[in-house]
């Protein structure tokens, strides 16, 4: 599971070929909160300011939020929060700096960044939803992921008893389709990292290390 993230700063979409966002979002993203998704309109990609946790079209209000921000694959097509975004094949990107995960040392969780080995941003694979929740609308996203107990890079984190879950990382040629496939092909895209790309490091040393740069 991720619970937490750095999305893509602005001065760096350009690295994806991507334009802008027009929108202001954070640099450390946690369920409920607003950060950027990229879908497709038409075929046409475009950026959408978005809740991180999905907001199913029967949800109250927003607490929801820190539930659903992410949607298992084995089940995404048959639980109540999920299952309409994903019958309507509402698949999206968000583009990424960091993930943090928890790793355990010595019985205590230890936040680290994990992040691509040549400083490259990447794209994980979203499932969003538009609602009105009070009159208002809300869109909203949730990661997906899929079981990670035998991968060589992502069973790392976690609790030692706990399920290893991983997010799925879209890659630069298989963005577009992803973007515009049906939930039949969904499965099709459901990839391991690749566990020679990426590293990992304590949250705040990499945030130290980064505001030095």
């Amino acid at each position: 599971m991720c619970a937490n993230y750095e999305p893509i700063s602005k001065d760096r979409v350009h690295l994806l070929d991507l334009f802008e966002p027009t929108f202001e979002y954070s640099n450390d993203i946690y369920p409920g909160a607003d950060c950027p998704l990229l879908f497709s309109n038409e075929g046409n990609v475009e950026w959408r300011q978005v809740k991180f946790g999905l907001v199913p079209t029967w949800a109250k209000d927003l607490k929801i939020c820190r539930k659903t921000y992410n949607a298992r694959t084995e089940t995404v097509h048959e639980k109540p929060s999920f299952r309409h975004a994903w019958k309507n094949s509402q698949f999206a990107l968000i583009p990424v700096d960091t993930i943090y995960e928890p790793k355990y040392i010595d019985g205590k969780a230890h936040w680290y960044g994990i992040y691509r080995k040549d400083g490259m941003p990447f794209t994980v694979a979203a499932l969003y939803e538009n609602a009105k929740v009070e009159g208002h609308q809300v869109r909203s996203m949730t990661m997906l992921t899929i079981n990670a107990d035998h991968h060589p890079f992502m069973s790392q984190f976690h609790a030692p008893t706990d399920e290893k879950r991983s997010i799925i990382v879209i890659p630069d040629s298989l963005r577009n389709d992803w973007l515009n496939c049906k939930n039949t092909e969904a499965r099709d895209f459901f990839l391991d990292m690749e566990p020679d790309e990426y590293l990992a490091q304590p949250k705040e040393e990499l945030k130290k290390i980064r505001s030095n740069a």
